[in-house]
């Protein structure tokens, strides 16, 4: 599966945005059936979705469905329509187990992945079975329902936790860890710092709610050449040292250097 640097969430009651969203430079749309849809508007707004979907060109970005959470009235109708639905992966709200996965995959009958979005104290407290779950492609932190959950800030040192356990979870299962969009919009140089504290915490993309915060998620999860190149150069020395320690610009380079190493030229391979 691509690993998505950002991922776009477009509310599915807004055909008007989907070409825009596609075009974002996003490298995964989600169309939402959940929080960006009013109860009147559920039906009309799937319908639009899936007509979206079966006309929209192939290859390309990557175009996901967020269905609505297991517990409202909407999902019977969502998990029936998905299952013939064009859709590249779908997201799952509000996953408190691992088992509800097998379910969904034997549900929908293919092995499309899925996205849980780990939102409540109780996906939390599961998390690391979760991100094992069959069919999951990655973990969403879904940190404005969590924090309503908690009662907590939604600045960084309250969610600190939260965000190391998925991290840590997604990495244990290799994984995608995506963290929850910036609410707000108009602050790159905001967004950049916040995003880039989410990536040394090990997070491998983030989500975005508006075209404009899709480059600077882009620029923090893509590396630079210089990075690039001092990555390579780490690896050569790794390698030529037959997996023995070596020395690059005076720094000793040892196994789990060259691991990070070998990560950022993987991540620049997927964007060649």
């Amino acid at each position: 599966m691509v690993q998505f640097r950002s991922l776009l969430f477009t509310p599915a009651n807004r055909p008007d945005r989907f070409v825009r969203a596609l075009e974002s430079g996003a490298d995964a749309v989600c169309l939402d059936l959940e929080d960006a849809v009013a109860p009147a508007d559920k039906a009309s707004a799937r319908a639009g979705a899936l007509e979206f979907l079966a006309q929209r060109p192939a290859g390309g970005v990557q175009v996901g469905l967020r269905l609505n959470g297991r517990s409202t009235p909407w999902f019977a109708d969502d998990l029936r329509a998905a299952a013939p639905a064009e859709a590249d992966f779908f997201m799952i709200p509000k996953a408190s187990s691992a088992h509800e996965f097998g379910m969904l995959q034997r549900a929908l009958g293919d092995a499309r992945p899925f996205w849980p979005l780990v939102e409540t104290p109780e996906g939390l407290m599961r998390c690391w079975d979760i991100a094992e779950a069959p069919g999951v492609g990655g973990i969403l932190f879904g940190a404005f329902d969590y924090s309503a959950e908690v009662g907590c800030d939604m600045s960084w040192e309250p969610l600190l936790f939260a965000r190391s356990q998925i991290a840590a979870a997604c990495a244990r299962a290799g994984v995608q860890a995506l963290d929850a969009p910036p609410g707000l919009v108009g602050e790159p140089e905001v967004l950049s710092a916040e995003t880039d504290r989410a990536r040394r915490l090990g997070f491998t993309g983030r989500a975005c709610i508006h075209p404009d915060q899709v480059g600077p998620v882009n620029a923090v999860y893509t590396p630079s050449a210089e990075d690039v190149a001092k990555a390579q150069a780490v690896v050569e020395a790794f390698e030529a040292a037959a997996g023995g320690p070596a020395l690059v610009d005076g720094k000793l380079i040892e196994l789990p250097v060259a691991r990070a190493a070998r990560r950022i030229l993987e991540r620049a391979r997927g964007r060649d």
